[in-house]
């Protein structure tokens, strides 16, 4: 029996890929801002926390009201809290980490970022909090600590779920050009061929910060065409390349998607929120973007516009090694916890790490029309009509890694650049030597 998204997630190993300021004191130094720690007698703990919830969406005002309501339940844990937009977070992060001034606890990915981190000597596990509440700890979906864990160690647990690629599409422009949302290669093609010639864009896409046509579209289509045993195997080192011709036509199909003009104009200089906007105003037939896009949409999107949303998954290709039934996804972010926090500030910090990720937390997060990866029966009353279309899509398909979840941060950044010239009409195979090089130079660091 296969998995799905909902009984057995992250089957195929999911890390990463997924909005103003926060509320609090910013501190441009979060080591020296986290410094001062007192016993539990009563005086003032302070810990400096960084988050990426900086926008207008649903899930941002939740986890900002968390926090809010923390330090006032809480008096003797002043917070040193910093929102960073989610675009700049983590060049900043990974700044501090390089300088080993990192804050004391952080929003944090699973897979890559962990696993650098960690390597880095930057990080404590937090198994003493997690073992120290049962209830808590099974409650969240299978699998959801697996790329949180090394070595037995636990470092952060998902406060959402991410699934990267899904095809969202406007049913009244799909009903009034007569068209169905796409099945295969051939069924986009013909669809973004009527929407040009109606003078409607047919895909919405944002690439300004490079990660998005990684993320939420070749993540999924290379998947499509290479299988995911393949890209296991380059990303190990094991018997297949980058340079391979499964690869390479995967980018080839990408490119193919630009020729077409199946994305507007300058698509490199808008970014993913400014891509749904446009979605959502109905100035783009379709859009290929993650589950964060549901908190967003919800908070910004007219009823009429989110009646008017549907979603799928991406075509399948001809010949194509993976399953046409799947959608690449992550586990979500959760707090990252410094090393040097110890005492009662360590005591503080587990403190604010389960309010972040409590069941009641959770349960408000799923009803702010964002995935988690917590056990919670949904109440469709209280979210989307999209977001609930997509919580049930979500039951029916499987899952495949994202390409930045299992490269590492140096091949990544080399793959979104490349994707970036690749859309502006660069060749597939130099693309893809560029991506080769790049992990070739990573795999002999490692041996």
């Amino acid at each position: 029996m296969k998995k799905t998204w909902l009984t057995a997630l992250l089957t195929a190993g999911l890390a990463v890929s997924l909005v103003g300021c926060g509320a609090g004191e910013k501190s441009n130094s979060p080591k020296e801002s986290g410094a001062s720690a007192t016993n539990a007698s009563g005086e003032k703990v302070k810990l400096s926390i960084w988050h990426n919830y900086t926008g207008d969406d649903l899930r941002a005002q939740t986890m900002r009201a968390t926090l809010e309501q923390f330090q006032k339940d809480n008096p003797n844990i002043q917070l040193d809290i910093q929102g960073i937009p989610p675009d700049g977070y983590r060049a900043r992060l990974k700044t501090v980490a390089a300088a080993n001034e990192m804050p004391d606890l952080f929003v944090m990915w699973p897979g890559v970022m962990t696993k650098e981190f960690h390597g880095g000597d930057l990080l404590q596990p937090i198994n003493e909090l997690i073992d120290s509440k049962p209830e808590w700890k099974e409650g969240f979906l299978p699998n959801s600590f697996n790329d949180f864990t090394i070595d037995g160690n636990t470092y952060a647990v998902p406060m959402a779920l991410s699934p990267t690629s899904i095809l969202y599409y406007n049913k009244k422009l799909f009903a009034d050009q007569n068209v169905q949302p796409p099945k295969t290669w051939d069924d986009l093609m013909n669809v973004v061929d009527t929407f040009n010639k109606a003078k409607i864009t047919p895909i919405a896409l944002g690439n300004k910060a490079a990660w998005l046509a990684q993320s939420s579209i070749l993540s999924s289509l290379g998947d499509r065409v290479t299988g995911t045993e393949w890209f296991l195997k380059a990303v190990a080192g094991d018997g297949a390349k980058f340079t391979d011709p499964e690869f390479v036509q995967a980018l080839a199909y990408l490119k193919q998607l630009a020729e077409a003009k199946a994305f507007q104009d300058g698509f490199n200089s808008i970014d993913n929120t400014q891509m749904e906007q446009m979605f959502a105003q109905g100035k783009a037939a379709m859009m290929i973007d993650g589950g964060w896009a549901l908190t967003n949409l919800a908070a910004n999107a007219s009823p009429e516009a989110l009646a008017d949303m549907g979603a799928t998954v991406l075509p399948s290709v001809p010949n194509g090694k993976g399953s046409p039934n799947s959608l690449s996804g992550v586990v979500g972010t959760g707090l990252g916890l410094s090393k040097n926090v110890e005492g009662a500030r360590k005591e503080a910090a587990f403190k604010l790490i389960y309010t972040m990720a409590s069941p009641e937390v959770q349960k408000k997060t799923l009803e702010g029309n964002q995935l988690v990866s917590y056990k919670v029966d949904l109440d469709k009353s209280k979210v989307s009509p999209i977001f609930a279309e997509v919580y049930s899509l979500l039951g029916t398909v499987t899952t495949t890694p994202v390409y930045d979840g299992r490269l590492s941060s140096a091949v990544a950044d080399v793959m979104n650049n490349g994707l970036q010239e690749l859309l502006m009409g660069g060749s597939p195979e130099a693309i893809a030597k560029k991506i080769q090089d790049a992990h070739d130079k990573e795999l002999a660091m490692t041996k």
